[in-house]
């Protein structure tokens, strides 16, 4: 028997367990039906963040950011890119810090965007600004090697 993970839903937030080896298998959703990766970033929210980032077994790069910021728009095409090379053993996730100010607050976001990884609702790297693509992976794989 393969181990297996914890996984959220990135429609419904609910939590699924998951066979490790079946990850890149286009596993669906338990209880919405729904695909468990969609292979773009998840908006989180006060509900959904600690399921996603808590309660899940998948570590997780967080996008603290806002609507009007200039290098907030930069970063998303550079996102959704980094999604399709780090799905499915890496999940993304976006929090609007106008929306979400006491997530922002909680985590003492003081400049956006700010990157943040977690893993089991620990932080294990946090660096702030705008980066290409290959520096942002770059960034996250000497990050994931935290996680032993």
């Amino acid at each position: 028997m393969s181990e297996s993970l914890i996984i959220a839903c990135p429609q419904c937030n609910r939590l699924n367990r998951v066979p490790k080896n079946k990850l890149a298998a286009d596993g669906k959703c338990g209880s919405c039906k729904n695909a468990l990766f969609l292979n773009s970033p998840i908006a989180l929210n006060q509900h959904s963040f600690a399921n996603h980032v808590t309660k899940s077994d998948l570590p997780i790069l967080v996008d603290f950011w806002a609507p009007w910021c200039g290098p907030c728009k930069m970063m998303a095409p550079v996102l959704d890119d980094a999604v399709k090379k780090l799905e499915p053993n890496v999940r993304i996730g976006k929090v609007n810090t106008e929306n979400e100010q006491i997530l922002a607050t909680q985590f003492n976001i003081r400049s956006i965007p700010t990157l943040a990884v977690f893993y089991k609702g620990n932080e294990i790297e946090r660096i702030a600004g705008a980066l290409p693509l290959d520096q942002l992976l770059q960034w996250t794989n000497n990050a994931l090697k935290k996680i032993t």
